[in-house]
């Protein structure tokens, strides 16, 4: 199904509804297999899609790397190399900084009219479902991530994201404040200025979406690192804002490692602000690299280990069925992932034999073949570190229901792996596995469960199935997470704020709360002679 014959479907919210319905097709089609009962079909389908655009985007001019690097682009399917990429370090990143400084304090982006710059953005997202089946396409090569996610949901969001952000463009505005004396006050909402942004490889072009619209909305100019695994959709995105009439410099993208880009970019005296995606030990850095160089303002949305809260008053196969995509979709791979599925013990004993026989039905293949589920890990680190975490957990004596090994012989497949019997100091309870492996916990009570999902050092969301919204109300407003999903999970309206509490960040993304991060607020002070009114 095209994109954008779904698009009214998707066009206000990004959720588990759109893919729930994908799960519960258990007919089998040629090359595709449940993970249980074959190995990975050796004939995969051949992307429909040229990589055209591998350099930096550097001042509205696609260039290579300063050192004339390069680094290899996979596809986790095969371990094969698609292209080869800029692989950009300190001096690259410098030129960015250069471009977007110049375009900022002499360039016409700041000076432009908020609705023209909405009508660039606007133009940008007709361009995006204009080339969805690109995007779509280059996004499941580089990421993994099943064909028919990227292109009926994360395609039509990125296109949903960008016009909720051009419709803000010309609705930003101070107040003017009442203060004793006679005096008029007002303040201003600014653009910060040069903005450094840093996206993770688990959602390339939603988190893409995230950062860059409310920058542009705002004002400011970019400077974007890719992550080193999935650079591909970025540099394809920029292409196209330049189609749309961006002005050069306004959005640089730097494809490049972390250690060297993404250091860079954090340290750099003339960046006014980062905003950063991944992990908590790497938002620990970005912090203190942007705190020791010139204390710029930070925004981070870092790990979860959200909890899924299942009551005992439940419809048990509703919510097998939602735990198993609160946990599984996306390969695993989501920040915030309902990692720790909490089962009252009524219904524990028929949740595990449910939530087992679901993950057996799930299909994992091939991500360009029609209804598969399940694709493979990003690359051999994260596969390695999946498999890492399953045998710790077998060694704690937590109970393996299914799955727990590779999948096939090629690439880096899992398959869909479920514990019981899980206790709340197993590592696959504590830590973010990001992967496809469901931990199953029992509890007695409320004040037990909400204790519990409560220790830990991450905050970032949380599921709660229930029938009696008593209980939901409990729940929802003792769990310390930045997001709670009442009988959903993973909606991700334009306008819904997402973020988290504790070590899952500062600071929110996406909605109207998104653009406060983005802007300055400026007090201006004037003396009224003989006013006719105060």
């Amino acid at each position: 199904m095209a994109a954008r014959r779904i698009s009214s479907l998707l066009s206000r919210s990004f959720s588990a509804s759109q893919f729930l319905s994908l799960g519960r097709i258990p007919r089998r089609g040629r090359s595709i297999y449940r993970f249980s009962t074959a190995t990975m079909p050796e004939e995969l389908i051949v992307p429909p899609v040229q990589v055209s655009y591998t350099q930096h985007l550097i001042n509205g001019q696609f260039v290579d790397a300063a050192s004339g690097k390069t680094f290899p682009a996979y596809d986790p399917r095969t371990a094969e190399v698609i292209a080869h990429v800029a692989e950009g370090d300190a001096e690259d990143i410098n030129r960015a900084v250069v471009a977007a400084r110049k375009a900022f304090d002499e360039g016409p982006w700041p000076k432009m009219t908020p609705y023209e710059r909405s009508r660039i953005m606007l133009r940008f997202a007709d361009l995006v479902e204009k080339h969805a089946d690109e995007l779509a396409a280059l996004e499941t090569w580089n990421n993994g991530k099943p064909y028919e996610q990227s292109s009926m949901a994360e395609i039509p969001m990125l296109a949903r994201l960008f016009r909720y952000y051009a419709g803000w463009a010309d609705k930003i505005h101070g107040l003017t404040v009442p203060a004793d004396g006679s005096l008029h006050v007002q303040t201003l909402h600014e653009p910060i200025g040069v903005v450094g942004q840093i996206i993770p490889w688990n959602f390339p072009l939603i988190l893409f979406a995230w950062k860059v619209g409310p920058a542009l909305a705002c004002g400011n100019t970019i400077v974007l690192k890719s992550a080193e695994q999935t650079p591909l959709t970025a540099l394809y995105a920029g292409k196209l804002f330049l189609e749309a009439g961006l002005p050069p410099g306004v959005l640089n993208i730097v494809s490049g490692y972390g250690p060297t880009a993404g250091a860079a970019l954090c340290r750099h005296m003339d960046v006014d602000k980062i905003s950063f995606t991944g992990s908590t030990e790497t938002g620990k850095m970005v912090l203190e690299l942007a705190a020791k160089s010139n204390l710029k303002s930070t925004t981070l949305e870092l790990g979860g280990k959200s909890p899924f809260v299942v009551c005992h008053d439940a419809d048990v196969d509703k919510a097998v069925e939602l735990a198993h995509f609160a946990l599984f979709f996306n390969q695993g791979q989501c920040c915030c992932a309902g990692s720790r599925t909490y089962v009252h013990e009524r219904v524990y004993d028929e949740f595990i034999e449910k939530s087992k026989a679901r993950a057996l039905r799930r299909i994992v293949g091939d991500p360009f073949k029609k209804g598969v589920e399940q694709g493979p890990q990003i690359d051999t680190e994260q596969f390695e570190k999946v498999l890492r975490y399953i045998r710790s957990g077998v060694e704690s004596n937590a109970t393996l229901e299914c799955g727990g090994e590779r999948f096939g012989s090629r690439g880096y497949f899992i398959q869909p792996t479920v514990f019981s019997n899980v206790q709340d100091d197993m590592l696959i309870a504590t830590d973010e596995i990001f992967g496809p492996v469901q931990s199953i916990l029992k509890f007695k009570d409320l004040d037990e469960v909400i204790k519990r999902a409560n220790t830990t050092r991450y905050g970032l969301a949380a599921g709660v199935f229930t029938k009696n919204m008593d209980t939901a109300n409990t729940l929802s407003r003792a769990l310390k997470v930045g997001t709670v999903w009442i009988n959903c999970y993973d909606v991700f309206d334009a306008a819904i704020p997402f973020g988290g509490y504790k070590m899952s960040g500062i600071g929110r993304e996406k909605g109207i709360y998104s653009l406060n991060s983005y802007l300055q607020v400026k007090a201006v002070v004037t003396p009224l002679k003989n006013p006719a009114w105060l």
